[in-house]
């Protein structure tokens, strides 16, 4: 609580520069009789209301964080033993999926982080100390938001840059450990070694259909014998269906060339382990969904399921930022009466609602063909409006 409070007047030289010596100690801020220049007051204050906002919602995740990777574990144990897939196996697949996750929570859990963060300012009557003092709703604000832009940017360095490596490694590592087969997945493509061939897959749509296809034969001496590019595979029956097909053949020191529409091809790649290895819309980064977009449309193909996670990705930032508009007036609208507990359970609540209706106008936009960037923002915006709504009213 605060010895003595000084409200700085607006407009006039001691509110750019203060000259007396004031007494004055909020929750420790640190400010004891001494002159005090009212710049060095300002930047303070947006340390310690960002910062608040930054621990509470690095501690929330640190609380998130590892009972998901317990739940993500207890499923992976089902798997757990068959064809060598161990234990180890199954963690190294759950801690390597974990930025994708956090990443994906992240909105959310900078809404119970600020919960958490500005709740104990106000459950100590830092907050109501702070507004006696001169300090405004807007500049509470503010300063939060400054500690959530720098949430947000580690965010997409996160869900940009570190998930997607991480969920390709990932994959790759769970479906070696299950097949016993050695594979790899680059830039070119899916890669894997089949008998005495190699194929390069560059694009698999699922597990049983695939796109631009290479296959490269050996003979016996390791020497290079048979390359076939085919424009499509798909699984029919218990066998593969190679479309498009171009052969070329070395022999006698020369190549051939043959074209097929189709062939069988008996290879031992195993449709339910490539499905193993295909990234969700949600694990790919922004300019992977971008270019896949163009090409589904290119294609003549629906690609709004696509669009859909990329406005998401799009708007991902944002929304971290918004997060911190809708948990404020849930803080200073109850900053007197309630404690962390019930204001922890009203954040949830929020969280969870708005989990539900950002997920009912998904399928809506699935479903009745409505714009995947409307489907995207009316959810965010809407909660913002009431935010800003239930915040003129506390002010």
């Amino acid at each position: 609580m605060p010895r003595e409070v000084y409200k700085i007047p607006s407009g006039t030289a001691a509110g750019n520069r203060v000259g007396c010596r004031a007494s004055l100690d909020v929750g420790g801020l640190g400010f004891g009789s001494a002159t005090v220049n009212h710049e060095q007051v300002v930047k303070i204050l947006d340390r310690y209301l960002a910062g608040a906002v930054i621990l509470g919602t690095l501690l929330t995740l640190g609380v998130l964080l590892p009972l998901m990777v317990f739940s993500l574990l207890a499923d992976e144990m089902d798997e757990v033993g068959e064809n060598g897939y161990r234990f180890v196996d199954a963690f190294r697949f759950v801690a390597l999926s974990m930025p994708s996750y956090g990443y994906q929570v992240f909105p959310i859990t900078t809404l119970i982080g600020t919960l958490v963060g500005l709740g104990s300012l106000a459950s100590r009557s830092e907050l109501v100390a702070m507004r006696a003092a001169g300090v405004s709703i807007g500049y509470i604000v503010y300063a939060a938001v400054k500690g959530g832009t720098l949430l947000a940017v580690v965010a997409v360095v996160i869900g940009e840059g570190v998930a997607p490596v991480a969920d390709q490694k990932a994959l790759q590592l769970r479906s070696e450990a299950r097949s016993g087969q050695a594979m790899l997945m680059s830039e070119h493509g899916f890669w894997a070694r089949d008998g005495n061939a190699y194929v390069n897959i560059r694009e698999i749509r699922s597990g049983a259909h695939l796109r631009d296809i290479r296959i490269y034969e050996f003979d016996e001496e390791r020497h290079l014998s048979q390359v076939t590019h085919a424009e499509h595979a798909e699984y029919v029956g218990e066998n593969w269906v190679l479309r498009g097909i171009a052969q070329s053949v070395t022999g006698d020191e020369r190549v051939r060339t043959n074209h097929f529409d189709q062939a069988e091809w008996s290879s031992l790649l195993d449709p339910g382990l490539l499905k193993t290895v295909v990234s969700e819309p949600h694990m790919l980064s922004v300019w992977e969904l971008l270019r896949y977009v163009r090409y589904m449309v290119a294609n003549g193909q629906d690609a709004r399921s696509y669009e859909v996670v990329f406005w998401g990705k799009v708007v991902h930032p944002f929304l971290i930022v918004a997060m911190i508009f809708v948990s404020i007036p849930i803080v200073l609208g109850s900053a007197r009466t309630s404690g962390l507990g019930p204001r922890m359970f009203l954040g949830i609540l929020v969280g969870i609602a708005f989990y539900l209706v950002s997920r009912t106008f998904v399928y809506v936009a699935l479903l009745y063909e409505m714009s995947p960037l409307i489907a995207t923002l009316i959810p965010p915006l809407a909660f913002l409006s009431i935010a800003f709504w239930v915040l003129r009213r506390v002010g």
